[in-house]
Order: C-alpha cells, then structure tokens, then sequence
C-alpha cells in the first residue's frame, strides 16, 4: 500500500459523562447525565449524558426535568469545566506526540493530518495511546478530507474505526437523509425536504441555480457540495478565529417584570462587552435570545451602525432588541450575542 495524506477526526465518546465515570468509577454502566448544578429539580440543560441514559432518548440540549422524567434512574452531576479541560488538555498533547498535525476542534475532538501507508494501524495507536493517558475511549474517522472523516466518525462510534472516501461516498452516503451530512443540521434538512430534497443522493443531484435560488446564492450550491462530500484537506494548528462572543443565564424563577429584564440584559451586555475588549476585535452584529415559558426560544439581531466594542453601543442595542419580544409572557432564559466581521473567504 502506498504511502499518502489522510485526514482522521478523532472524538472522545460520550467525554464529559466518561470523564465524571473515571471520577466515581462506582457510576460505571449506570445511566449518568451531566448539566447545570446537577439538579434536576432547578432548571438547566442536559450538558451530556452517558450511553446508558441516551438509551432513555436524554440528549443534550435537553432539560433536565425532562431529562429526569425519561430516565428516573439516572445519576445527575453538575457540570465541572476546568476538570473537562484538563483531561482535554492532556488527549491533546498525546495526540502531539504523534508524527501528525493536530488542528484541536474542542475540548473533545481533532482533526489530525497524517501522511501514513495504514490509517487504520494509526487510529488504532491512538485509540491505545488516548486510553492509556487518560482511561478514555475514542472513535476516529478516516477520510479523504475533513468532511468524510468526520462523518466516518459517526460509524466508527462508540471506540471503532471507519473510513469513508471518495470509493465509498456513494454506497455508503446516497440513501441517507441529508441531515447526516456535516453541515446540515434538522431544519435545514426539513427545508430541503419541503424542496423534494430528502437524500444526499437528491441533493447532489439537484440543480445548483434553484438552490441557489431557494437558499441563497452561497448556501445553496455550499449544500450540494457537501452531497458531493467535497471538503477542505487542509489541517492547520492555527486555532480558529471566534465568530462571536456570547454570555447566558437560565433563572431558576420566570422573570415578568419588564425592567428586572432590562436589567439583565444590560448585566448580559456588559459581560460581552468585556469579551469583545479582550478579544481585540469590534463588533458588527448583535443578538439577544430569550427563552419564554415553558421552553420556547425565540432570536432577534440587528447590524450595528459601526463596528465597535463600546460598552454602552453593546447595551443600547441589546436592549433595542429584547424589547422587540413581546413583553407579557414570561422568560425563563436571556442571551446576549455579539458577532465580529469574518474575513473574506
């Protein structure tokens, strides 16, 4: 077999959840959810769960009251960064030591660029090598580009290897629903449902000038490029450049007083304010979230006038926007995004 260049995704399973389990090994094979305080009876979402509990249909993003209803048995653990850092921290620097380029995605996963005769034989090494250091399993996706190995990843889950390429795309690929595809996520899989669009065989067969038409000049022929599995090749270690930078808060009592909602708007705005400082880049764009009782989430934004990191043009539109929601129904979550200028592609 001749040596080439292949790109593995590798993504640490169920991290967080295998993290607290290496913590208290007496949780091993229970069903462990992890988010908020850890207390499914205040509000907060599901930050991860186990295996064992997403056979209950918990997910992240979930609830954790609904969380608790699905799965009773299940043992609730407060969210612990540092420590989740940390354990990254140390996957990341054995993937270093590694003759690939490492380009880190999160605390959990990684692009590695590798010229090698054997991907798999790699994977393999760095499945030993990751669950020697920190006790942890992980899944790596081999492909051609970035794009198939990250998808092969999801075949490879939980602790196996896959490959996915060029030879295999279309076999493996072309009769699932679009939403398996990196970059797609469910309603713009709904979207192009509604467009007689449901597979990535339909959408790579589509015309790009309708969807352009119906999606956007960039984002329509962007969807069916991925159909085709077109992607980047490039791993870099240069770490990606933030879009945005946002701070939230969920209140474990609905606020109804308008002005106590101004309030932490304002209190919202300032922390982000604070972060486009440090970031040493102004802001274009903002956007408030509010999230109504019981659990229905809504997003205004505007364009600012001019980019800027002032404090006061920050609050001034975070409060312009939330009080374009409407006013009477009370909010048990708000959320203060500022949006930086992306260079030109």
């Amino acid at each position: 077999m001749s040596t080439m260049d292949w790109v593995l995704h590798v993504d640490l399973d169920q991290f967080v959840a295998a993290v607290e389990v290496a913590r208290r090994p007496e949780l091993r094979g229970r069903p462990v959810v992890v988010g908020g305080a850890g207390d499914p009876t205040q509000r907060g979402v599901v930050a991860t769960a186990s295996y064992e509990a997403r056979e209950f249909g918990v997910h992240s993003g979930m609830p954790l009251r609904v969380a608790a209803r699905r799965c009773p048995e299940a043992v609730f653990l407060p969210s612990d960064p540092p420590v989740y850092e940390e354990v990254s921290q140390r996957v990341m620097a054995t993937l270093r030591a590694f003759p690939v380029v490492v380009e880190v995605l999160g605390w959990d996963e990684a692009f590695l660029g590798a010229h090698t005769a054997d991907p798999e034989a790699l994977a393999a090494e760095v499945q030993r090598a990751v669950a020697a250091e920190t006790g942890l399993s992980c899944s790596v996706g081999i492909g051609d580009n970035k794009l198939r190995a990250k998808i092969a990843t999801g075949f490879a889950k939980p602790a196996g290897i896959y490959r996915l390429t060029r030879d295999n795309w279309v076999a493996v690929m072309a009769g699932r629903p679009t939403a398996a595809l990196w970059g797609i996520g469910r309603r713009t899989a709904a979207k192009l449902a509604e467009a007689g669009l449901a597979t990535v065989a339909d959408l790579a067969r589509a015309d790009p000038d309708e969807l352009a038409g119906r999606f956007g000049p960039k984002l329509g022929p962007w969807y069916r490029l991925l159909a085709l599995g077109a992607g980047g090749t490039e791993v870099s270690t240069t770490p990606p450049v933030p879009r945005s930078r946002s701070r939230e808060v969920t209140f474990q009592q609905d606020l109804t007083d308008p002005a106590e909602i101004d309030e932490q708007i304002v209190q919202l705005a300032r922390h982000v304010a604070r972060d486009v400082l440090a970031e040493g880049r102004p802001a274009v764009r903002v956007a408030v979230k509010v999230r109504f009782a019981p659990f229905v989430t809504k997003t205004h934004s505007l364009t600012l006038p001019a980019p800027t990191n002032d404090a006061g043009d920050l609050e001034h539109a975070a409060l312009e926007l939330v009080r374009r929601f409407d006013r009477t129904r009370p909010v048990r979550l708000l959320g203060v995004r500022a949006e930086f200028d992306q260079p030109a592609d």
